[in-house]
């Protein structure tokens, strides 16, 4: 039995766990000590970090992987880069993940290879009010951790009484001595989901994003097809090829943050890995296919299929559930919820006496949802009204 190294046990990364066991692999999981539910359902763990390259490449070696798997998270990107180039697996090189998780290396490969994007600067970690890069770039500005996943040290900066709040924003979750900031810009973000096999990219499906507006833009939702005209669509396309290119990244699902400004696409950031809330089941609707099925393979290095199975995209939303308040659950009622054969599915992560945070970053939801309808119109007026019936009671 080939074995898989998933790396991460939470939430995004069940689905991995579970499809790779149905498509009969033996999966190693690595993640830190703590309640994920990644560890109940792999056949081997780790108590590792994740970003602990080499003693990850020491237990890939001993165990005799056949692949390295990520999906919904950043920061481990170097890591199976690492993995990839020292045992001869199929995935992105060391360098180019580097690039791709690192978001100041990312920006600088952007605007070398000619990728629109945002304005930034480079800011020392020491340097506790940097007014002046604010003042250069012009307000409002983005203070980015550039290590950081989920949202997290990400932080959106008005005026120079924020600054501080910024700063340390970026210190309690980054392990870099550097951090960058960008100039803010206005407009309609969206994204798309990629993937790129063996320097040619198979697919670019543009979608819709629902965004929470906390320290900065944080993402609960996504839909597609995403109607914002062919002229447009094709920027997005463009700039996420030379974005691919600019990386360097290979043999991986692509996950890619824009924003339409001034009639212009943008390119925030990509990751070398596929997106979470919910976008590998959006991609999966939309073509067909089953694109955890995709992504595996892909990194165990087998032949893969990304030709649609539909005659036509199957339109879908996904949303997380989120409270406006922090608690411990008392109960979820999901009995007033009407049965619907649009509603895929409807999952949570928490019951009865765990805890939910107010939310404010992406790993603060507590569930999802993800509907189907004839139109995106449709598909969402399902999902609203079935969240409509579910309550949740907190203490």
């Amino acid at each position: 039995m080939e074995k898989i190294l998933i790396l991460g046990a939470g939430i995004y990364q069940v689905p991995l766990i579970t499809t790779a066991k149905r498509l009969g692999y033996y999966t190693i999981v690595a993640s830190i000590p703590g309640k994920y539910p990644g560890f109940a359902v792999a056949d081997k763990i780790y108590h590792v970090n994740t970003t602990d390259a080499e003693k990850l490449e020491e237990i890939a070696r001993a165990e005799g992987v056949k692949g390295v798997c990520v999906s919904g998270t950043d920061v481990c990107i170097p890591t199976q880069g690492r993995l990839c180039d020292r045992l001869g697996l199929c995935g992105p090189g060391e360098e180019a993940a580097i690039r791709a998780q690192d978001k100041l290396l990312m920006k600088d490969a952007f605007i070398a290879h000619g990728v629109r994007t945002a304005a930034y600067e480079y800011v020392d970690i020491h340097n506790s009010d940097p007014q002046d890069v604010c003042q250069r770039l012009g307000y409002p500005v983005i203070f980015k951790a550039v290590d950081s996943s989920g949202s997290r040290g990400i932080t959106k900066v008005t005026g120079p009484e924020h600054i501080p709040y910024a700063v340390e924003a970026v210190r309690e979750n980054t392990r870099s001595d550097h951090y960058l900031v960008e100039k803010y810009l206005t407009g309609s973000e969206f994204g798309a989901q990629a993937c790129v096999k063996n320097g040619e990219l198979k697919f670019i499906l543009p979608h819709g994003d629902y965004v929470f507006q906390g320290d900065t833009g944080v993402p609960i939702g996504h839909f597609a097809p995403y109607e914002i005209g062919e002229e447009i669509i094709e920027d997005c396309k463009r700039q996420l090829t030379l974005a691919v290119q600019a990386l360097g990244i290979d043999n991986c699902a692509i996950n890619a943050d824009f924003i339409l400004c001034e009639g212009k696409t943008y390119v925030l950031e990509i990751g070398a890995r596929a997106g979470a809330t919910g976008l590998v089941e959006m991609t999966s609707l939309y073509y067909g296919f089953d694109y955890y099925e995709k992504i595996i393979q892909l990194c165990m290095g087998k032949e893969v299929d990304f030709t649609p199975v539909l005659d036509k995209p199957q339109p879908n939303v996904t949303m997380l559930f989120c409270s406006d308040k922090s608690g411990t659950v008392k109960k979820i009622d999901t009995s007033g919820v009407k049965a619907d054969k649009r509603i895929i599915s409807l999952s949570f992560d928490v019951e009865p006496g765990d805890k939910v945070r107010k939310f404010h970053k992406g790993p603060d939801r507590f569930g999802m949802i993800v509907t189907v309808g004839d139109t995106v119109e449709e598909a969402k007026q399902v999902m609203e009204t079935a969240m409509a019936q579910v309550k949740v009671d907190l203490e």
